[in-house]
Parts: structure tokens; sequence; C-alpha cells
């Protein structure tokens, strides 16, 4: 990698644009970069490494840390141009951090995000490429060239000596949190993690494993109580070695005495059940026994029961027989008393008829009641033609009664109509006209309203403008008073600044002390340190009149703000104001009248035209109105000539009627009224006989009854009617009688069977039976059976739980034995590149094993230049071995060819330690670009560090840096040493000013001579 071009533009202390011409300072192979402290040398490395990677080294990129120069202008962009070579490709890369410029419109600032191009030169057309515009693709594109991080790139480029120095004197953790980040040996400490990772996965499952089969072991435990082994359970914890085969011996031996334990149990069983069986023979011979006992005893006391009962059987017998000859004469006892209900019946109705009928018929028989009848029905039958007449008279009034109601009702609409559409004209001009005046008012309403917004909005506009003319007043006087406390805040700042850096020195003589390296120099030597003078000024002063400056900067940009947007809007309401104006500066008053007038004109012609609808309905409603008044007139018109016609025809039939109602109604005011009297009289005198000769029919029934009935009582062997009606029974108490008499029988049955049975008579022989006694004896034999099935099953249950457990216990055992190899090989690996294994001898961890191979080559590199500088007496050699109780692996030596012994690089003076810092700064660079694949670098900065060497050291040290130029590559020095410029032909010096840093380019004589 080789730089040619840098250009940057307010970045840093740098205000105005630098160029930096690398190919003129790499042609003498070394060049030197000095100037003054606080000129901005360091940021011409910032401004590469920005270049490169969008950020700068160190501290200087923290948040809140903006990369923009204070003396820069406004509208000047903070940008950072770099022109290099990588590999075979010229590349220019421009960047633009994230800044704040003045908005495009209007006052104030804003944010505008970072930009980065890169391009690419052609040396077939002579011209440049874009290739990309993307902060991801581009920092990717760069760090793939490279072949570095921007850490990495910071330690190898950009040799930072207080860094090496610091690395010399650093422990093995140190040095191997700095080769972590270089060698980026992130992969090894992930193996170490993966490996104690699955360490304790893998110990996890074994003792997850070893926790389920003591679980087991718990209840197997249980399973086997009662047992010999269940007093030794199995101890152990999760992880033990020994755990798996202390289960598999016990389960065995629990096995074994649980199939003993079941054997016994089965011979028990076999006894008890013997037993039961006895006791239940016994048991139901005694019961049998005394069953038949007590069937004979009840027999005897049943057969007595019946002896007792004889008599009261025969007196239902004799009931019964007597019965069975009444129901001989039922059939002619019930005949009677239907005929005797029928005859009362048939006496009692006609009774009741008499009394309707009138005194001289209240004796008449049915032959003469039934001849009156038929006389009446011939008179009745005559009045239907004179009743029809009656109701057709009663229809042809109330038709008549109608057709007046109407003619009346005709004659007052036509007078009406004739009313109304006299004074139709009138009416209709002047609706008409009351449209027309509507629609003139909504007309002049449109007109008035688009005048009448404008004139409102220039009356608010006049007002803000008033407004904002005083405010505009106000913010000018806020502005100027803001630009005098600036300028005198910024004069002060200056003056504050200017002193303080005329006695620096004095104050970087503060800090110096005996054996440290100056800051300025790296001398550790100090003869004559500045002292401070009386009107020294220290950084917190400096501090406090910078902040005071950098309020009243923030306080003159918000005036100047606020004032450009006052005036602005002044502005815009002045405008708005004049738009339309007859005067050039129209008043607010003026405005206010003729927006009130505009308003009045407006609010009278919309309340006009608001009118429009309603006096469209009216005219609307009123021509329909007037269309219906005339048709209606038309239509009864033509009412009344059909209504005259069908009146004349109505009186007609009337006439024709009333003379037939003469004829029907003889004595009686309406036929009606005749023909319902001689209805009511029909239907009396058919009910009347109706029931004479129903009650002379009964009465022969009833005879015909009595006879029949003494007949049947006779031949039924009873004297008199009544006594055959005394002995009949219903049929639900016949039925109970019956019943009572066969039970009786069956009883006196069954008795005589029991007693007949020879096994009863043979139990009532012998002694009482004893079923207590052998129930008891029962009863304790099945106990005894329960009990002893109970522990079978229960040792039978003990022996299946305990095969069971005990498979499951074999098959867990087996799953864990892979397990447990696969933990024993990881805890090994993991162990080992911890550096706590036993047979890690070095205690080395695995990254520590690989930086320190990497230190080796680091250390092999950088002692071939330190024994040139040293003049052949020092060499760097790495060190595996443990200091104290601390682990091994990075150790750094230096060995002294004078004395021959090795020491610790702690021990260098300053300027010892600083040539080795150098020679292990420079070999780090080696071993990193061909970690990096190979990506040769042209260009290298070494930063201070030279004050601290004597002359002959220095020329050691550049004749090294001097012979880099073999390898065609370019170093640069960042010195303050004044011999070096003396030496070093090739300078790019860094000037400050109060206006911002520059930079000069120096080569040859004019740069020795200056």
């Amino acid at each position: 990698m080789r730089l040619h071009r840098l250009e940057i533009t307010a970045f840093g202390p740098f205000g105005a644009t630098q160029k930096v011409d690398f190919d003129a300072l790499s042609a003498a192979g070394l060049f030197l970069l000095h100037g003054p402290t606080g000129a901005g040398k360091t940021s011409v490395l910032d401004a590469v490494c920005f270049a490169l990677y969008g950020s700068v080294p160190g501290v200087r990129q923290n948040p809140g840390t903006s990369l923009r120069s204070d003396h820069a202008p406004v509208g000047t962009y903070t940008e950072v141009l770099l022109e290099l070579t990588v590999g075979d490709r010229r590349l220019e890369i421009t960047r633009r951090p994230a800044q704040q410029r003045p908005k495009k419109r209007g006052g104030g600032l804003t944010t505008e995000k970072a930009q980065t191009w890169l391009r690419e030169y052609d040396p077939a057309t002579g011209e440049w490429a874009g290739l990309s515009r993307s902060h991801q693709e581009i920092g990717e594109e760069i760090t793939q060239l490279v072949g570095m991080s921007r850490e990495q790139f910071c330690q190898v480029v950009l040799l930072p000596q207080g860094d090496f120095a610091a690395f010399l004197r650093a422990d093995a953790e140190k040095r191997g949190k700095l080769l972590g980040r270089l060698f980026d040996t992130r992969r090894f400490a992930a193996v170490e993690e993966r490996l104690a990772e699955l360490r304790k996965a893998a110990k996890e499952e074994v003792e997850d494993g070893d926790a389920r089969l003591l679980t087991l072991a718990h209840r197997m435990t249980q399973a086997a109580g009662g047992l010999d082994a269940a007093r030794t359970p199995v101890e152990g914890r999760p992880g033990d070695p020994g755990l798996a085969d202390s289960v598999l011996t016990w389960a065995a031996v629990a096995r074994t005495e649980a199939r003993e334990a079941l054997d016994i149990a089965g011979v028990r069983l076999a006894t008890a059940e013997g037993g039961q069986a006895a006791a239940r023979a016994a048991l139901d011979a005694e019961n049998d026994l005394a069953a038949r006992q007590a069937r004979h005893a009840d027999a005897l006391r049943r057969r007595e029961r019946l002896t007792e009962q004889a008599p009261e059987r025969d007196r239902l017998q004799d009931s019964l027989d007597r019965s069975l000859k009444a129901d001989r004469v039922a059939p002619a006892l019930g005949l009677r008393q239907d005929a005797d209900r029928e005859h009362a019946a048939a006496h009692t109705a006609r009774e009741r008829a008499r009394t309707q009928l009138p005194p001289d018929l209240a004796e008449a028989g049915a032959e003469q009641l039934s001849a009156l009848e038929h006389r009446l029905r011939e008179e009745l039958g005559g009045l239907d033609a004179a009743r029809r007449a009656e109701h057709r008279a009663a229809a042809v009034a109330q038709e008549r009664a109608v057709l007046a109601r109407e003619a009346r009702a005709d004659e007052d609409a036509l007078r009406d109509a004739a009313d109304w559409l006299a004074d139709w004209e009138p009416r209709r001009t002047a609706l008409g006209e009351r449209v027309e005046a509507a629609r003139d008012a909504a007309a002049r309403a449109e007109h008035l309203a688009g005048r009448l917004e404008p004139a409102r909005r220039r009356l608010a506009a006049a007002r803000r403008r008033d407004a904002l003319a005083e405010d505009t007043r106000a913010a000018g006087t806020r502005l100027a008073e803001a630009r005098e406390r600036r300028n005198s805040a910024h004069e002060t700042w200056l003056d504050v600044k200017s002193r303080r850096l005329e006695g620096i020195a004095a104050e970087l003589a503060v800090t110096l002390i005996p054996g440290d390296p100056c800051q300025v120099c790296g001398s550790t030597a100090h003869p004559a340190p500045a002292r401070t003078t009386a009107d020294h000024v220290d950084r917190a002063t400096e501090d406090a009149a910078y902040a005071a400056y950098t309020r009243a900067e923030e306080t003159r940009t918000a005036a100047e703000r606020d004032l450009a947007v006052t005036r602005e809007a002044w502005s815009a309401a002045r405008t708005e104001v004049r738009a339309g104006a007859d005067s050039p500066e129209p008043t607010v008053t003026e405005l206010a009248g003729e927006a009130d007038e505009l308003a009045r004109l407006h609010a009278e012609a919309h309340a006009l035209a608001g009118q429009t609808h309603s006096a469209r309905e009216a005219l609307a409603r009123a021509e329909r109105e007037h269309e219906e008044r005339v048709a209606a007139q038309r239509e009864a018109e033509q009412r009344v000539a059909a209504r005259t016609s069908r009146r004349e025809a109505l009186e007609r039939e009337q006439s024709a009627l009333d003379e037939e109602l003469a004829r029907g109604r003889g004595a009686f005011a309406t036929v009606a009224e005749h023909a319902t009297l001689l209805e009511r009289r029909i239907a009396l005198l058919v009910d009347a006989a109706g029931t004479v000769r129903a009650a002379e029919l009964a009465a022969q029934r009833l005879k015909d009854a009595d006879d029949r009935l003494a007949d049947a009582a006779y031949r039924a062997g009873f004297a008199t009617p009544a006594e055959a009606a005394g002995a009949l029974l219903g049929e639900g108490e016949r039925r109970t009688l019956q019943q009572r008499v066969d039970a009786w029988r069956a009883e006196a049955a069954a008795v005589a069977d029991r007693l007949a049975e020879p096994g009863t008579a043979e139990a009532a022989a012998l002694p009482p039976a004893d079923p207590a006694g052998a129930e008891a004896a029962h009863t304790a034999a099945q106990r005894a059976l329960r009990e002893a099935d109970s522990a079978l099953a229960a040792a039978r249950e003990r022996a299946a739980g305990l095969t069971g457990l005990s498979r499951q216990a074999a098959t867990e055992v087996r799953r864990l034995g892979p397990l447990r190899e696969e933990y024993d090989r990881v805890a090994r690996l993991a162990a080992l590149t911890a550096g706590t294994s036993a047979e890690n001898e070095r205690r080395m961890r695995l990254e520590s094993y690989v930086l320190a191979a990497r230190l080796e080559q680091v250390a092999a590199a950088a002692s071939a230049r330190l024994q040139r500088m040293s003049s052949g007496r020092y060499t760097l050699v790495h060190s595996d071995a443990r200091s104290g109780g601390k682990r091994a692996g990075l150790g750094l030596h230096v060995v002294d060819a004078w004395t021959g012994s090795e020491r610790d690089t702690a021990t260098l003076s300053g300027g010892e330690t600083f040539f080795a810092s150098l020679a292990l700064a420079l070999g780090l660079a080696d071993v990193v670009t061909d970690e990096a694949g190979g990506v040769r670098l042209d260009t290298l900065f070494i930063d201070e560090g030279f004050g601290s060497l004597d002359e002959q050291t220095l020329d050691e040290v550049l004749d090294v840096l001097d012979s880099l130029r073999e390898r065609d590559r370019s170093v640069g020095i960042v010195s303050h040493v004044g011999d070096l410029r003396r030496r070093i032909p090739a300078q790019l010096e860094v000037v400050k000013a109060r206006q911002g840093s520059a930079v000069r380019l120096r080569t040859g004589g004019d740069a020795l001579s200056g």
C-alpha cells in the first residue's frame, strides 16, 4: 500500500484546504513530519485513517467529539481525500463526516449525513471511474484490499511508540490483549469457549442421567419395602464413577429377595383357600337345617290360623252363591230402572210444556195440538213475500239518503273550487316574482362571498404586519447586543489562548518527573525547566473563556435566525396586504371597514337567497293544487248528472214496495213482528205435542218392565223382586270375596304340602341349628384368605415393580455409557485448552499458545533490526517460562550480547526502550502484513520518541529506517527533535496560526536551511 496524495479541508486544526504530496516526500524514502505542539501533526495521520476507515484512532473518535475545524468558515464542507495504490489498483477515497450546514431555505442549521466516494484510475483511458457511494460497500472493499482492520492499521502503519514501550513492559495478560486484537485470535478463544460449553453440556447430561438412575434406585427402595435390601439403600451422588454398578448390584439382590417372598405368599394363600372352603360347607349345612326347622314351625302356625278362619270362609261362600242366582234377575231389574227414569223425565217435560200453552189447550191431546200447528204454518208461509219487500224498502231508503249526502258534498266542492280558481292568476304571478328575487339574491351573495374572504385575509395579514414590525425592531436590537457580546467574548478568548500558549512550556514543565521522558523532546534529563510568570493563564481559564465565547456565538446565531424569520414573516404579511388593495399601504381600520360592509351585504343577500327553495316549493304546490281543483270540479259535475237518474229510479221502486208492505203487516207494525209471533206459537205447539206423546209411551214401558221383573224373580227362587235386588253384588265386591275364598284354599293347600315334605319333618326332630357360630368361623376363614391374597398380590406387585425398574435402570446405564465416555473426552480437551489440565505443564491456554507463536515470529523479525540499532548488543527472544503462579506463554526477554545474560525488557533504559520498541513495531508490521495476506506496506509513520537517543544511537536508528528503502518503502517520522530537521532533507512542516494550521512541503537544501 503506497500513499500518493492527501487533501484535508476543514478537518481538525486545518480551516482551509491543505494538500500533502506523499509522492514527493516518499522519493527520499525517509521524511520528517514536524511542527509545534498543537499544530496538527497527529491530525494528518488521523486524516489518513479517517479516509480509509471512516473514523480516527483512539479517544479522538469518542461520541460527541467533532472532526470539523473551528476555524472553517460557514458553508465549507469538512472533507478528506486520499489517493493511494493497493496492489495494482490506484484508488481515490473521499469522505465527509456528518456535519451541520446552513439551511437552503430560511435561517438556522441542518445536519447533513456522512458521505463517501470511491473512484479507481483506469490507466488505459487516463480517467477516474466511480465505484461506489455506499459506506458499507466501500468499508468492506478497503478492508479486503488492505487486509487489516482499523486497529491493526493504527498499530502497523501508524507506529505509536508509546504503545510499544508499554508493550515491552507489560505482563503476559496485557500483551495477550494487544496481540489478540492485531492477529484476530478470537476463533481460538471461541474454540476454548465452545469446548467449555460442550464440557458443561456433557456434564449436565451425565449428571441428569445419574439423577434419573438415583431416582430409579429410590423408587426400587420404596418398592422393596419390607425386604432386607430396603434397609441398605444405594448411596451416592450424580457424577460418582461407581454409581451405576452399585445400583445394578442392589437391584439384583432386591429381585432375589422379592421372588422368595412371592413363593412364601403363594403357599400361605393355598392353605387359606382350603380352610375357607371347609368353613363355607359347614355354614351352608347349618343354614339349611335352620331353614327347614323354621319352615316346619311356620307351617304349624299357618294351619292354626286357617282353622280359626273357617266360619268366615263359609259365610263368604254363601254370599257368593246367592249373588250368582241374583245375576239371572239383574237384566230385568236394569230394564225396570231405565223405564222408571224415562217415565219420570217424560212426565216432568209434559208438565213444563203445559205451563207455556193457553189455558184452553192445557189438557189437549197430541192430535189436537198437531192440527193447530199445521194451520199456523200455512199462515206463516204467506208472509215470506212481504218480508222480502220490507228488507228491500229499507235498502232503498238507505241508498236515497247516501245520494242526498253526496249531492250536498258535490255542491260544496263545486262552490269552493269556483271561489279558489277565481284568485289563481294573481297568486301565480306573485309566487313567480318571489322565485326570481331569490335567484338574483343567490347570485349577488356568491359574488360578495368571493370578495369577502380575500378582504378578511388582507385584514388578518395587516394585523400580523403591524405586530411583526414591532417584533422586527426588537429582534434587530437583540441581534446588535448579541454581536457586541460575541465579539467581546471572542477577543477575550483569543487573548487568553495567546497568553496560555506563550507560557505552555512552563505548564508542561510542572508535569516533569525526574527520570521520566519529556512529552516534547523525549529526554529523561530536565536541566532547565521553564517557570510560570505572573500573567500565566491555565487551561481552566482558557476553557472558561472558550465556553463563554461559544455561548455568545450560539446566542448571536439564534438572534440572527430569529431576525431572519421575523423579517420573512413581515414581508409575507405585507405582500398579502398589498395584493388587490386600492392604496399601496392600507391601514387596519380601512380594511376592517371594507370587510364589515361586505359582510353585511353578503348576510342580507344570503338570507334572501336562502328562501329560493321555499319559493320554488310554494309555486310548485300552488300549480299542483290548481290542477287538482280543476280535475275535482269536472268529476263533481259528472257525479251530479249520474246521481239525478239514479234517484228517480229509486223513487219508482219505493212506491211499489209500499203497496206490498201494506198487505203483509195486517194489524202489526211490521211484517217481521207478525212473522215472529207466528213462529213462536208454532214452536210451543210442536214441543207440547212431543211431550204428551213421550209421557204416554214411557208409562206403557214402565208397566211392561214390572211384569217381566216379577216373573224373573220367581223363576230364580226369590220371593220378591226386592229380595233378588238385595242379593246382588257389585263386580268389585264379588271379585274381592272370591279372592279371599281362593286365598284361604291356596293357603290350606300350601300348609298341607309343607307339612308333608320329608326333610322338614326330619329336621324338626333334630336339635336346634347354630348358624351364628358357623358364620363366625366362616368370617374368620375369609379374613385369613383375603390377607393371604393381599400378601400374594403385594409380593407379586413388588417383584414385578422391581423387575421393571431394574430393566429401566439397566437401560439407563447402557444409555449413559456413551455419554460418560463423551464427557470424559470433552472434559480432557477443555481442560487442556484452558490450561488447567495436569497434562498442560505450562498452564498455557490455546489462544495464548497461538499468540506465543506469533510473538515468537515478531521477536525474530524485530531482533534483525534491533541488532543493527544496538550495534549487535541486543536481541529479543520469546519466553514461555512461567512466572510465579501465573500462566506461561507470552514472556518477552532481551538478550545482552555483552554479558551473555537474558533479562526482562522492563530493565532497558529510556533510549534502549525506544529503539527496542521501534524494532518491535517494525517487526510486528512485517508479521501482521504477512498475516493479512502479504499486502505490501510501502508507507509507514513513526510517532515520537527520538529525543531519548544519543547521537550515535540516533545515527544507527536512522540507518535502519533508511534501509527500509531497500524494500521500496518510505517512512515518515513524527518528532520535535531539532537534530532530525538537519539530518532528514524531506520534511512536511505543520504551522499553526490564529486562522488555523497549514502544511508546508520542503525537500533538499531548502529543508536543511530552514
